[in-house]
């Protein structure tokens, strides 16, 4: 079973007069990470170091960002994995304060920095999503868009020619369930392709 956050944390931590501000958070991939990275370069422009670890759909990254390979997108990476997490960036902005703290110091302090934001994090079970389209004619386009509204899925798009097709997420779980309600709802005129 993989977990991943319910909302951000951070926490911040001085370490022989380098400060480490770390933040754990849930982001859907590769994208979304690299933006929260540009963002948070923007506002600290007067950081050392702005190192990240990401593991979200299938991929992983570890950036030291200017730090000796291998002291600290690498150790963050390993605290989300012991962890079990998915989904989630962790990023840490450091601020040299002067003392050099070693490979082994290093590794230490972005380690502790991810694993304090971690303490206070509500995790919550990663459900595997399913992008769904179905077509419907028009006259059966509101009762869809209610069902959708009232299961809480997402419409992604939507898109009118003979028929409406719209785009969804159902989680993976109850998707025969879904398709079967629909079915049922509409005398089995919806169109699947899935």
């Amino acid at each position: 079973m993989t977990l991943t956050l319910k909302a951000p944390v951070s926490a911040e931590i001085v370490v022989r007069k380098s400060r480490f501000i770390a933040c754990v958070q849930p982001v859907s991939g590769r994208e979304e990470a690299q933006a929260v990275v540009d963002r948070l370069r923007a506002e600290h422009p007067d950081a050392t170091h702005v190192c990240w670890a990401l593991l979200a759909g299938g991929h992983s990254a570890a950036v030291d960002d200017g730090e000796p390979a291998g002291t600290a997108g690498r150790p963050m990476l390993e605290v989300l994995r012991h962890q079990q997490l998915e989904g989630v960036l962790a990023t840490v902005v450091r601020y040299f304060g002067g003392v050099k703290l070693g490979a082994g110091g290093l590794v230490r302090a972005y380690t502790e920095a991810v694993a304090q934001a971690l303490q206070d994090a509500e995790k919550v079970r990663r459900v595997a999503q399913r992008q769904v389209t179905s077509q419907v004619p028009y006259a059966l386009e509101g009762l869809l868009r209610r069902e959708l509204a009232q299961a809480g899925y997402e419409l992604i798009e939507s898109e009118h020619s003979h028929l409406v097709t719209l785009v969804y997420e159902v989680p993976e779980d109850a998707l025969a369930e879904w398709q079967t309600r629909l079915d049922d709802l509409t005398q089995g005129q919806v169109v699947w392709k899935t």
